[in-house]
């Protein structure tokens, strides 16, 4: 069950204080210190020593909203935190230690009515999105601070891999600007860095003197075999359609299909653009005729008038659907999985890919796609999920090769 909270509602000057409080602690006192702070503050067996602080908290909690705003409440507290320590990776650590200590069940009975209410409502909101979200997060911490290389993680622990992910999977639709400024900025951050590892990479598998190559070459920066990084590098910066690349056989549909005479036209013509460099059993016998279909049925309505911007983003959003996933709701992917099964993990990606081109704006859609599978299936070991990891990897390189820096971009594979 999930518990609601108002969307950016006004913040009372009790709640303020209680912000100010944590925010001033938490710039001069040790994690450790904070992290007792905060235990004694929501989780302790007695009245918390700062008497302001306590009143106010005893004012929300005796509050008649205390519990729509109080995930509001805790979630902001909890970011207070969050922003200060991830700025510093010597204090990163403490961030998943935090999120384990909302989980942590009391031993002793409360010392008053307040304490007693602060402890159901923290069984609430550890039950919420915003809480899963949370964890989702320190995970990423988890992950970057206490690496197991003899053990296999689950799915989750690499959320930290995946850039175009975060925002989808750390942020919820009741998150502040402030949390998604600073996810924003963990993103650009985790995007530039894999970029330049990755380019760097590349430039040093094309170098051929034993002078250039130098005594230390960079690492491959994705759990991709060094084979299948290479395939997937060649494959997306390399000719894939009839002479063109991934870039060049966009833009050149995108010219022809806007002198379609009709909705019903252009969806023939992108047929034809997502399935020209298709062969093979299964692609002629079972897929092309299903994706044929599932065209000819999407927003049929529209087939007589022209194509507009709308109808091609609809379009591309439908495709998403019927190829990755529907929503966390209806969660059925056996399309994709068919697909990766059969034409491979990076000709999939590829598919994906064209349908990005065409309009880019719904890149956020198959990003958001992805980060459904992510959490349907981050309980599972790597081993487990093996074809969804390698989809993730080649996602990101085949968004590193198209929307990344610009080094990354101009990469030309001799």
């Amino acid at each position: 069950m999930n518990y609601g909270f108002t969307h950016y509602h006004q913040t009372t000057l009790d709640e303020q204080l209680l912000y100010n409080h944590l925010q001033k602690l938490v710039g001069v006192s040790s994690p450790q210190d904070m992290l007792a702070c905060f235990r004694c503050l929501f989780l302790g067996d007695q009245e918390y020593q700062v008497t302001e602080v306590w009143e106010a908290l005893e004012r929300i909690v005796d509050s008649e909203s205390v519990r729509d705003r109080f995930p509001f409440i805790i979630n902001r507290c909890c970011y207070i935190l969050v922003n200060q320590w991830q700025k510093q990776s010597r204090l990163q650590w403490a961030i998943p230690e935090l999120i384990d200590l909302l989980l942590i069940e009391p031993t002793t009975l409360p010392s008053s009515w307040t304490a007693h209410r602060l402890r159901r409502l923290l069984y609430k909101f550890v039950q919420t999105d915003e809480y899963r979200a949370l964890r989702r997060l320190a995970n990423a911490f988890k992950d970057s601070t206490k690496p197991e290389p003899d053990c296999q993680p689950k799915l989750e622990n690499l959320i930290v891999r995946y850039p175009y992910l975060y925002e989808h999977c750390f942020l919820t639709d009741h998150s502040e600007i402030d949390q998604r400024q600073q996810i924003r900025k963990m993103q650009e951050a985790a995007g530039r860095k894999f970029d330049r590892d990755l380019y760097q990479y590349i430039t040093y598998q094309q170098k051929t003197t034993i002078q250039e190559l130098g005594v230390n070459p960079p690492h491959n920066p994705t759990l991709l075999s060094d084979r299948k990084l290479s395939q997937a590098i060649d494959h997306f910066t390399g000719q894939v359609d009839g002479g063109y690349t991934y870039n060049e056989s966009s833009q050149l549909f995108l010219k022809q299909s806007s002198k379609a005479s009709s909705y019903h036209a252009f969806k023939g013509e992108l047929y034809e653009y997502l399935t020209n460099s298709m062969d093979g059993k299964y692609a002629n016998r079972y897929f092309k005729r299903r994706l044929e279909q599932t065209l000819k049925d999407t927003l049929s309505h529209n087939d007589s008038v022209m194509v507009n911007s709308s109808l091609v983003a609809g379009t591309c959003k439908r495709l998403f659907d019927f190829l990755v996933v529907e929503s966390a709701q209806k969660p059925q992917h056996f399309v994709l999985v068919d697909l990766t099964n059969n034409l491979g993990v990076t000709n999939v990606m590829g598919l994906m890919l064209k349908i990005v081109l065409v309009c880019r704006q719904t890149k956020r859609e198959l990003e958001k796609r992805f980060a459904v599978l992510f959490t349907h299936y981050g309980n599972f070991e790597r081993p487990q999920v093996v074809w969804l990891v390698e989809s993730l990897e080649n996602l990101n390189i085949a968004f590193s090769t198209h929307f990344g820096s610009s080094a990354m971009r101009s990469l030309k594979i001799s």
